[in-house]
């Protein structure tokens, strides 16, 4: 039986004697350490080690670079969020497989701030439906960005909507969340007035069902060409956004009929 689940809850490298310089406003003293080089590092060639920013710091670096791309201005906390949701995905990825490998940057671009294009057209107070929400794109980066709005993710697949459950747990976010592991059409709206969907299965092939069980809801769907196709074939009117730094994704807008 279907369940509601409860948001509360390389080859080794030698050692050798390299100078390690470390800059801040402190004075400068000299240190020596026998040490080998991590994978966050690099050897230059007048010896001295240099430490590459972690994934974590690429993240954030890449979400600070691309921001203005995408019309936002993201302060430090909720960077800081947004890297701790990034640690998690990356945490439970490899045998949940939430999402495709990708870098720091490209998981910035394109799950994150993509994900974030959603917030101009949900006014204060919304609340509304994730479907298919696997790892939570594009519903939890929009809830750490803005504590006015509420949602519920629909994840048929008990494993990933258990990790929706941990994560919006881990984020804060469990008092203005609801998870149901089962498939939409088991499940009500409820109070949403907006249907987001960005990585459902079969997308195309469902579309009908969702529209219909979507109604009288407005409809933000994330997608390429063959679902513009798609939305064509089935008569459906709507708006359609070119995602920034992509000549391919969109968001489509689906007001109701009538």
């Amino acid at each position: 039986m279907a369940e509601l689940v409860d948001a509360q809850v390389s080859e080794a490298c030698p050692r050798e004697r390299v100078e390690v310089r470390f800059f801040s406003s402190a004075p400068y003293q000299q240190n020596w350490e026998l040490r080998a080089p991590s994978l966050n590092s690099f050897l230059l060639s007048d010896g001295i080690m240099r430490e590459t920013p972690n994934v974590r710091d690429q993240f954030i670096n890449a979400l600070k670079r691309h921001q203005a791309a995408f019309g936002i201005d993201l302060p430090d906390d909720t960077l800081h969020r947004l890297a701790d949701y990034y640690e998690l995905i990356n945490e439970h990825n490899p045998i949940l497989h939430l999402v495709g490998p990708c870098s720091p940057d490209e998981f910035a671009v394109r799950h994150i701030l993509e994900s974030l294009t959603l917030l101009k057209h949900l006014p204060t107070g919304a609340k509304f439906a994730d479907v298919g929400a696997g790892a939570g794109l594009p519903a939890i980066p929009c809830l750490l960005v803005r504590d006015d709005l509420k949602a519920v993710l629909i994840e048929s697949k008990l494993k990933k909507a258990r990790f929706l459950s941990e994560a919006v747990s881990t984020l804060g976010l469990a008092n203005r969340v609801l998870i149901f592991d089962r498939q939409f059409e088991e499940t009500q709206p409820g109070e949403a007035r907006f249907i987001t969907c960005r990585a459902l299965d079969k997308f195309t092939e469902k579309l009908p069902r969702l529209v219909k069980w979507s109604a009288p809801r407005t409809m933000l769907l994330f997608g390429g060409n063959r679902l513009s196709e798609s939305l064509e074939k089935h008569k459906l009117a709507a708006e359609r956004e070119l995602l920034p730094m992509s000549d391919q994704r969109f968001l489509f807008k689906v007001s109701p009929r009538g």
